[in-house]
């Protein structure tokens, strides 16, 4: 299946084209984009409009590949303004059709554009490549904007996440890549043979890749074919490790999929299982004794918000959360092996919660 480009690039390639057009002169008919990981790809230039010697505005065509995503062929567009002043600044804002962030609990404080770190850090690395030739650089302002997004936001969660009047600009590598249930499954099941041999009776399951940048970290000696991207596949996943007879597994995840975990969901998709904040005010209650913590958890925004609170004042609840995706992958397993653990993740790429299976450190990793 192809795969594609998010937001966010789309969001880094008109910005970049825009400023070009006025470094230049000349409209461009394509411009070359570096995608969080490292590779590069030519992404065309729909559409340019120059206002005035220093402001200037591109749009490019999202395409998301053969993945059935609500934004695919959308106009997503930039419109760059040149400073007099000299400088490295690069303020990036939210125009029309870019959704704007009311509630916290997200990777953007409420009042913000919903244009999330990594399109930022790609817009800001695409304007500074276009510099690159020029005898010094200069100050720029770039206002994403989508002509339609009010309409496709509809389409999208965001209302209930607390983001109005757009949609997010996302994207965590840059790239989108199709989503096949058949296809994806048969990845998890290709690599956990590939691990068994390799050698390996000990595998960590990740649900995505900056879970497994993290989980990389904290365990550097462990051999690549020991890391496991499940994506949604819990319980398919712990199913195939059995049945290829892996001794021990270990789950590497953020909050919102280790709660979801913890309640036993077999698959974690947004559109398959609703995260359930009650759940986890419950566990709260139960676990610290304070009434009111039941309230302020229900009420929170999303997971990540959650997480905030608790890491702060009642860690222990993080713990009990580990502790239910432990079990709940041991009743898939529906025996004593592979025996399992967890580690809980905050944003920051920290162990909040650590737990892991007796023989762990006895792999042959040498």
């Amino acid at each position: 299946m192809r795969s594609g480009f998010t937001t966010g690039t789309a969001a880094a390639a008109a910005a970049k084209a825009a400023l070009k057009r006025l470094l230049t002169g000349k409209t461009p008919e394509s411009v070359h984009i570096t995608f969080l990981n490292g590779q590069r790809k030519a992404i065309p230039v729909n559409s340019c409009n120059v206002e005035s010697k220093n402001i200037a505005g591109c749009t490019v065509t999202k395409d998301a590949g053969d993945d059935p995503d609500v934004t695919n062929g959308a106009e997503i567009g930039a419109r760059v303004r040149l400073l007099d002043t000299k400088g490295t600044d690069v303020v990036i804002t939210g125009g029309k059709g870019v959704g704007r962030v009311t509630k916290p609990g997200l990777a953007v404080l409420p009042g913000h554009a919903a244009i999330n770190p990594g399109p930022q850090e790609m817009i800001r690395r695409e304007i500074a490549d276009c510099f690159k030739d020029c005898d010094g650089q200069r100050s720029v302002t770039v206002e994403i904007f989508v002509p339609n997004g009010e309409a496709l936001a509809g389409k999208t969660l965001n209302g209930r996440l607390g983001i109005v009047g757009g949609i997010s600009i996302l994207g965590t590598t840059g790239i989108v890549r199709p989503l096949s249930h058949e296809a994806y499954i048969a990845t998890i099941d290709s690599a956990l043979s590939v691990a068994k041999a390799s050698g390996l009776n000990r595998v960590v399951m990740t649900t995505g890749r900056r879970s497994e940048r993290f989980a990389q970290i904290l365990w550097p000696d462990r051999p690549e074919e020991a890391f496991i991207q499940i994506g949604d596949y819990f319980e398919k996943s712990i199913q195939l490790a059995k049945a290829k007879g892996f001794a021990e597994i270990v789950l590497a995840l953020f909050f919102a999929k280790a709660v979801k975990m913890a309640q036993g969901l077999p698959h974690t998709h947004a559109a398959k299982a609703r995260l359930n904040l009650t759940a986890l005010a419950r566990w709260a209650r139960e676990v610290t004794g304070d009434a009111p913590v039941y309230g302020r958890i229900n009420r929170a925004n999303t997971a990540r918000e959650a997480f905030g609170l608790l890491i702060q004042e009642f860690p222990e609840v993080i713990a009990a959360v580990g502790r239910r995706a432990v079990s709940s992958a041991c009743r898939f397993a529906g025996g004593p092996q592979p025996a399992a653990g967890c580690v809980i993740f905050d944003y920051e790429g920290r162990a909040a919660f650590r737990c892991e299976p007796p023989g762990w450190n006895k792999e042959n990793i040498s």
